[in-house]
């Protein structure tokens, strides 16, 4: 496998940082995942803008314009043996005397590497998944796609734990994502998510099903959902650039509406994969 580190496209073996990276000692830094379909990397603009707003979050100078950024992930792309990717970059603030102020004149780190997209197969979607519920106790600017993802690492283990795919999550008695995706609430025709704020990471996935909304007739609605809407949701989705629109059938035990995916769930399923054609033949 093909990786590039710090503008070298090198073997993953022959990939090394120092210790001291800053990213290794502290998690300074933040990345971005981009799905590939056929070697065409979906919605990159969106993404990159995602990286350049955690990049401003953190106060790191991004180290490439938009075009260096697509030239550099196209070449990775193409020097892999598999179509449908998952490329994850990371910059973080590079190498330093270990010190919790920024270090002055040091480049950043750049890592990109690529693996093979794992999506959810038609059987594991019309099954649904499970998931767990707990207590939303990360730091407040989950808005920025920091590498430091202990509690989300943390949580997500909850719902490994019980066997199930996901942890939602509730801050103050309100929704704010999963431990690792967005989630949506459906609930007598009507489509709800919460308002995107500081508290959550609003994923690429998550704006698509938005954008799709009109073209379904499917009324929405951005706002604060308490946590007992949730459990007396008609659906519940997580999604998520690999998961896609993954409905959860059951939430601590106990089924979500029927218990098996709804109608809305799968209509925007089929929406999404048309979509996602639709913009790969572009």
């Amino acid at each position: 496998m093909s990786v590039y580190l710090n503008g070298r496209f090198q073997p993953l073996a022959e990939a090394k940082i120092p210790v001291l990276d800053r990213g290794f000692v502290f998690g300074d830094g933040v990345y971005e995942l981009v799905p590939v379909y056929s070697r065409k990397p979906f919605r990159l603009d969106a993404h990159l803008a995602r990286l350049q707003q955690s990049l401003d979050g953190i106060r790191l100078a991004n180290p490439h314009t938009s075009e260096q950024w697509r030239d550099l992930i196209l070449h990775l792309i193409a020097q892999q043996d598999f179509a449908d990717q998952s490329v994850y970059l990371q910059v973080t603030r590079g190498t330093a005397p270990r010190d919790h102020a920024f270090p002055a004149g040091v480049p950043p780190t750049v890592f990109m590497f690529a693996q093979a997209l794992v999506t959810a197969t038609p059987a594991q979607k019309a099954a649904g998944v499970c998931a767990v519920s707990a207590v939303d106790n990360r730091w407040l600017r989950c808005d920025i796609k920091a590498i430091s993802l202990l509690p989300n690492i943390l949580l997500r283990q909850q719902a490994t734990d019980a066997g199930c795919a996901e942890t939602v999550m509730f801050r103050d008695g309100f929704l704010t994502e999963g431990a690792a995706s967005n989630i949506f609430v459906v609930k007598d025709g009507v489509l709800l998510t919460p308002p995107s704020s500081n508290l959550m990471l609003t994923g690429v996935t998550h704006d698509v099903v938005l954008e799709l909304a009109p073209t379904l007739a499917a009324p929405v609605e951005i706002r604060a959902i308490a946590e007992a809407e949730v459990r007396r949701a008609d659906e519940l989705w997580m999604t998520s650039s690999t998961k896609e629109i993954m409905p959860i059938v059951m939430l601590d035990g106990v089924p979500v509406g029927s218990g098996s995916p709804g109608p809305l769930a799968r209509k925007f399923d089929a929406a999404y994969a048309a979509f996602k054609r639709e913009v790969m033949r572009a």
